[in-house]
């Protein structure tokens, strides 16, 4: 299964259940470890962790590796490392006090920076 096909896979797994402000970010230029990041927010705790469930069936069904999950315990956040994509579902306060998207988009920002000639 290609990048863009688990991208695909993993969205429509969040969608399922409901995840609002859906964002896949591009991480080739800031890392090796992964080539995606997906950010999802959900609404209670009990939904965070559907979620994440949701995304690990789905990707079991279709013969992916699942590497890890964190998080389950609390569920405010719950990380679901696929190896190549990385899936962070998130409380929209948690999401808002981390930011994600502004790092990672920063790092981006940085990179490109340092590659101009």
């Amino acid at each position: 299964m290609n990048i863009e096909e688990k991208i695909a896979a993993v969205v429509g797994a969040l969608e399922d259940i409901k995840a609002s402000d859906i964002t896949v970010l591009d991480t080739t230029q800031l890392t090796s470890l992964f080539e995606r990041v997906i950010i999802a927010s959900a609404d209670s705790t009990r939904q965070t962790k559907a979620l994440a469930a949701n995304v690990r069936d789905r990707m079991k069904e279709l013969g992916e590796h699942i590497v890890g999950m964190e998080g389950e315990d609390t569920g405010e956040w719950v990380l679901v490392d696929l190896g190549d994509i990385v899936v962070h579902i998130m409380h929209p306060a948690v999401r808002a006090h981390f930011n994600l998207e502004e790092l990672w988009d920063a790092g981006v920002q940085a990179r490109l920076k340092h590659d101009a000639p």
